[in-house]
Formats: C-alpha cells, structure tokens, sequence
C-alpha cells in the first residue's frame, strides 16, 4: 500500500483524490490533503465521503505516516514546500512541472532527494512521446520544437478572436513563466530533452480550436519524429488537460506494479 498526501485541493487534486477513494489508482490511498484555502480542503473530504484527514499545515500533513506527497497545487507550491518534502524521505509527484526550469530550485530539490533518499517524479502529462524522446537524447539532438494550439479561454484571454492567433514564440523556458497554468507540457519535454533555454514553443490561441493540441517535433542522429495529440480540457478546469490527471494516475498505479512498460 502506497500512502499519499496531496497538496493542493483544486481541478488535478480533486481529480487524484477520487480515483484514490475508488480505487482506481491502484494500490495508493489517500492518507491526507492540504490546501492553502481550508475550506476547499473541507469540502473535498465532504463531497468524497471518505476518511482521509485534513491538514491546516505543510508540517502537520508530513506528520502522517506518509510515502509520496503530491504537488497539486502551483509553481509557488513547489517553490515553499518541495524541499521540506524531500527532506521528510517522502517522495514527491510535482504537478506544476514548470517550476522546475528554475535551474537553482531544480538543483536544490535534486540535492535533497539525494540526501534523504526520496524520489522526484515528473507524470507524462500530455508529452507524448516522452520515452521517445529521453532516448533520443542519449545521443544527440539537434531541435525540440513544441507548438500548442489551444482555445482562448484555456489561455486566460477574454474577449472573442475572430481567427487564431501566435500568442508566444519563443523559448520553452520564457513560456513557462508567461504561462505558468496552460504549458507544464514545455517543461517536461525541455527536463526530458535539451534543456528550457533550447527548447522551442509557440502558443495559439484558436477560437475554432474544442480540444487542447500539442504538436513536438524532435530532430536528432536517430533521425526525426513528430507526435501529436489532442486531448479534452479539465472538466473542472479548462485551463488543464484531463491527460494531466490521468497521468499521474497512471503514475500512482506503476509505482506499486511489479511490471513496468516504456523507458
């Protein structure tokens, strides 16, 4: 049995907590949950019926005899409470992958999970072909170009586009700042490929656009790949892919399983 906390009780939190309560998510289960806004907190637990505790702190959920804690929460989550995390020996699943092309933060996390002999897991979310591409980079790439196409609401923009429109160019490194909720995706593919600097993104905004879309495009001495996807917003957010939950779902089960499948 994997024991899990979650920090964060929003769009993926409520999403990992349900298929914990239910069993979908393997052999984890949900010990407790923690979210800056209590209520939130409280009102999950109501909703699922189910007995998990609630935390009114970061030390008081790592009180509990816990395995794997959850980032489920932001950036800035990540930033307060990842290294106390790792520190405690708990292993730690991020969510907001972008925090971590914050190369001091990424080294630092790195270094406390060295000491404390944690683990720092990152889900695939909506990188498609990110096996693919962790073994393309054992030789050597050439470019990793990222394009998103997703709807204008997804994006945070108000107001109604007639046709689509580039709304950033530029490095996946500088996207993830810009974008901090809509291009965790970015940030994954730079950690798992060339690195944020060098890694390519444009975003579209599309107003014809029903589903959030990914393109990566990978050149290197394996040759080349392009690999696409188009998946459904969050119900509960549309700022988030539902790839992402089941994701880290997935990532939950394979953690417990005796047989594991990709690279």
């Amino acid at each position: 049995m994997l024991r899990v906390g979650i920090i964060g009780c929003g769009a993926i939190g409520t999403v990992l907590a349900e298929a914990m309560c239910k069993g979908d998510a393997g052999s984890a289960e949900l010990a407790t949950v923690y979210d800056a806004d209590g209520g939130k907190a409280e009102g999950l637990r109501k909703s699922l019926g189910k007995e998990f505790s609630v935390a009114s702190s970061i030390s008081e959920l790592l009180a509990e005899r816990l395995d794997l804690v959850v980032e489920a929460a932001s950036q800035e989550a990540v930033r307060q409470y990842g290294e106390h995390v790792l520190e405690s020996g708990r292993h730690l699943m991020i969510m907001s992958v972008g925090a971590l092309l914050d190369e001091s933060l990424r080294e630092r996390l790195m270094k406390a999970a060295k000491k404390s002999g944690a683990m720092i897991y990152i889900p695939t979310g909506a990188a498609i072909a990110i096996d693919a591409l962790k073994a393309a980079n054992v030789g050597k790439l050439k470019s990793v170009t990222l394009t998103t196409r997703k709807p204008p609401a997804a994006l945070g923009i108000k107001g109604k586009l007639k046709a689509a429109k580039v709304i950033y160019r530029g490095s996946a490194e500088e996207a993830v700042r810009r974008y901090p909720q809509n291009i965790n995706v970015a940030a994954t593919i730079s950690i798992a490929g060339i690195g944020g600097k060098k890694t390519k993104v444009m975003i579209i905004a599309d107003p014809k656009a029903s589903r959030n879309m990914h393109e990566l495009e990978v050149k290197g001495d394996f040759g080349q790949f392009i690999a696409k996807i188009e998946n459904v917003p969050s119900p509960k957010n549309p700022k988030t892919s539902y790839m992402a939950a089941l994701s880290a779902i997935r990532l939950l089960r394979s953690l417990t399983e005796v047989l594991k499948v990709g690279t």
